[in-house]
């Protein structure tokens, strides 16, 4: 995988945006690989589709791609809030590469994929409406809010200029496919706790430590009335898909970062 663009690729474009556009399109379609099953080959779609950027010749999986020179921040900026809420709740919404470049270097500092079934709901962010003097006064646009994915659904090809060997990037992306599988209340739990996981800096942490975040939980599943019980349920679903270890007396181990 090589870190630089090729440059070349940008001749005949005067607009920045543009040239953004056709180097980190070129560099995705020449050195990315699909995470989901390994193949190396990865079909551009036609500009501005409203599927996706690529498709996976083996596996049918679909990518879109999202690009920032110099540094990531908290938030992407993305389109339409609505159609992005409608997108994420299809059948056939896309994963999404992340990529962030040098804009003195032209080299590649991070590329990630965050498979579509983290998607849920709490991670994209309703914008304020545009002005009244605005040219599309009233449209609302949205954020992906990516300090709100945990990091065992940020999967890195490369982290701050290191590159990641493929077998770990697939091995990372199969440890959490049966998201994709779970039904979507489900799957928002599972991705919560998850979540709260990630912030207990220890490898091991007790039962005890998920319960004093219970009004988190009760804030974004006001409807449920067993939290605690949820909660148990949820760490039984991690350590049976080999995320966590259960130590017994409501400890547990992390088995991946």
């Amino acid at each position: 995988m090589n870190l630089k663009f090729d440059v070349s690729f940008s001749t005949g474009y005067t607009s920045s945006s543009q040239i953004a556009r056709v180097l980190t399109e070129s560099w995705v379609k020449q050195n990315a690989f699909c995470p989901s099953c390994g193949n190396d080959e990865l079909n551009q779609f036609n500009n501005n589709s409203p599927v996706a950027d690529f498709l996976c010749t083996t596996c049918k999986s679909e990518y879109e791609l999202k690009s920032k020179k110099d540094s990531f921040s908290k938030r992407i900026v993305d389109g339409a809030y609505s159609t992005m809420i409608e997108r994420i709740n299809s059948e056939n919404n896309p994963h999404f590469f992340f990529l962030n470049y040098s804009s003195k270097t032209f080299e590649v500092s991070n590329f990630l994929v965050i498979p579509k079934h983290y998607f849920i709901d709490n991670i994209i962010e309703k914008r304020k409406p545009l002005s009244l003097t605005a040219r599309r006064s009233g449209w609302i646009g949205c954020n992906i809010l990516l300090h709100s994915i945990p990091n065992s659904g940020k999967i890195f090809f490369i982290k701050n200029g290191e590159l990641i060997n493929k077998k770990i990037v697939i091995e990372t992306w199969s440890k959490t496919s049966f998201l994709a599988n779970q039904k979507k209340e489900s799957r928002g739990w599972t991705i919560e706790v998850l979540k709260i996981i990630d912030k207990i800096p220890s490898k091991e942490f007790n039962l005890a430590d998920i319960y004093m975040l219970e009004d988190s939980f009760k804030e974004k599943f006001p409807n449920n009335n067993f939290i605690k019980d949820k909660i148990r349920q949820q760490l039984q679903v991690l350590r049976d898909k080999g995320l966590l270890q259960f130590k017994g007396n409501g400890r547990y181990k992390k088995l991946s970062d």
